[in-house]
């Protein structure tokens, strides 16, 4: 396996394939300046070799123009033994999910999303492709996010909200009510301080 994207990010993608025993054929990366990374080779362009691939990159927008781009790669999910996924979960292609995070009964995880360090899922969510819940965040039951949007360290989502496309959720804030696409909001509780281009 290829992991597309040499950074902070892919190190931690890295020691979760190495603890599930997967073998990494090396980093693939566009910085020219970066020749290893963890005493991986770093690539500059995907070798022809290549059939399975994760996006170890942490931007949204970039994971999916990556994924748009290369579609023809097996992109497999990759979920640390520490973590806590219930069996009645649904993961989908290329989503990772870090140590310590809790995904609950019943919610979907679409593609290449990422459940970062400490995250916690809860019942009956529905988190669409290219979704990053970050370190900490924490969504109660039935919260829908939508397509590509960043839920920052340490946000908190009551239930039954639904968080629209796009959208950044600064860190920390306290989401109580239902969050527009493209919109960025911050605080306690969460309001929009602007709208992010489309």
């Amino acid at each position: 396996m290829y992991l597309f994207g040499a950074s902070g990010h892919g190190k931690v993608i890295a020691e979760i394939a190495e603890l599930l025993k997967i073998k990494i054929q090396g980093f693939v990366d566009a910085n020219t300046n970066i020749k290893t990374l963890l005493d991986y080779e770093v690539s500059h362009k995907i070798p022809e070799n290549a059939k399975n691939i994760i996006i170890s990159i942490g931007n949204n927008n970039t994971r999916k123009k990556i994924y748009e781009t290369h579609t023809k790669y097996t992109y497999p999910i990759l979920i640390h033994p520490n973590s806590n996924v219930s069996h009645r979960a649904q993961l989908d292609i290329g989503s990772v999910v870090m140590a310590g995070s809790t995904i609950n009964s019943e919610t979907k995880i679409g593609k290449h999303c990422i459940i970062n360090t400490n995250a916690s899922i809860d019942h009956d969510c529905i988190i669409e492709d290219f979704v990053h819940i970050s370190p900490n965040a924490a969504l109660a039951g039935s919260v829908y996010v939508s397509e590509g949007t960043h839920i920052g360290i340490g946000a908190s989502v009551i239930q039954g909200l639904k968080i629209g496309k796009w959208a950044t959720i600064g860190a920390g804030a306290v989401i109580i009510k239902d969050v527009p696409d493209y919109a960025v909001v911050v605080g306690n509780p969460a309001r929009i301080i602007k709208f992010q281009q489309k």
